[in-house]
């Protein structure tokens, strides 16, 4: 099972899952991408991504994160696109030093109990996190932020999907497949040469 849809010839008779499978496949090779066509051509055999929806997908391209922050801006809960993006970036830091400040700094504006954009995750783990501020790793914060990944796969992405907000940014990718098909194919295919 994968974000909820089961890969069985099932799922092909429900006309819904197809849409959004659809959908979810033009977002995944067309949104952002120079080159949709490549990808496009190295994925045609594998079906199974006919039924892929992904969040990961949608975080890894910055319209698509810039698309479902505002989304997310619209619910009242960005912070948790914010925190998950503060984590990602906090598992790059090179030096103690930076781990240090950066941890703090994560702790003081999403984790601690006046934090003026706390996200939602239960006192056990908060109090996990307050611990390894002594010495801080670059995992300090996984289990919060797989946390609240899972709140926004779970709950806020089915409904980005459903959204104006990715109406827009799926109508973005097909305008987007268009131009670049009439920049790299200005010409009819079948026109033969009369030299």
């Amino acid at each position: 099972m994968m974000n909820g849809l089961c890969r069985t010839s099932l799922d092909l008779q429900d006309p819904k899952r197809i849409h959004i499978a659809w959908k979810s496949r033009v977002q995944k090779y067309f949104i952002c991408s120079p080159l949709p066509w490549k990808n496009i051509i190295r994925q045609e055999s594998n079906e199974a991504s006919l039924l892929e929806e992904s969040l990961e997908t949608l975080l890894s391209q910055k319209c698509g994160q810039k698309a479902f922050w505002y989304f997310l801006k619209s619910e009242f809960c960005e912070e948790n696109l914010d925190f998950w993006l503060a984590c990602q970036e906090f598992q790059t830091c090179d030096s103690p030093e930076e781990l240090t400040r950066r941890a703090a700094s994560i702790y003081e504006e999403f984790i601690g109990d006046e934090s003026p954009r706390q996200v939602n995750i239960d006192f056990y783990t908060r109090e996990i996190i307050s611990q390894s501020l002594q010495q801080p790793s670059p995992s300090c914060f996984v289990v919060a932020q797989k946390k609240i990944y899972s709140l926004m796969e779970n709950g806020s992405f089915p409904r980005f999907i459903q959204s104006e907000n990715y109406k827009v940014l799926f109508d973005g990718a097909v305008k987007q497949r268009r131009q670049t098909r009439s920049r790299h194919f200005p010409f009819p295919q079948n026109v033969t040469s009369t030299t």
